[in-house]
């Protein structure tokens, strides 16, 4: 395997609909096995091209993976590498109603 640094990868423009299951098939399957592939909603990931091909989740939700890592895409590159895109999100903040008389 060779190793690229992050600014010579090149991502594909687009993913065959094999490709996109299979993404899709190794995620849910090793990366993210905490329950059984067919309890996830089919249409959580989304392909898309906008800057690069990729199956994304939609950015109105958070899909917590650990602690406090949450997962925004999966996809190829040219030399068939896959990536993994994550981002650290923050832990809700609890909100509280007060109330002054």
């Amino acid at each position: 395997m060779k190793t690229v640094t992050v600014d010579k990868l090149k991502f594909r423009r687009s993913l065959s609909i094999i490709e996109q299951v299979t993404l899709k098939n190794l995620l849910f399957k090793w990366i993210i096995p905490s329950k059984p592939m067919n309890e996830y909603d089919p249409h959580l990931l989304e392909y898309t091209e906008e800057v690069f091909a990729k199956m994304e989740i939609s950015t109105e939700t958070n899909w917590l993976i650990l602690n406090s890592i949450c997962f925004r895409y999966i996809t190829l590159t040219e030399d068939n590498q896959i990536v993994i895109g994550f981002f650290k999100c923050r832990p809700r903040i609890k909100s509280y109603d007060f109330v002054f008389e």
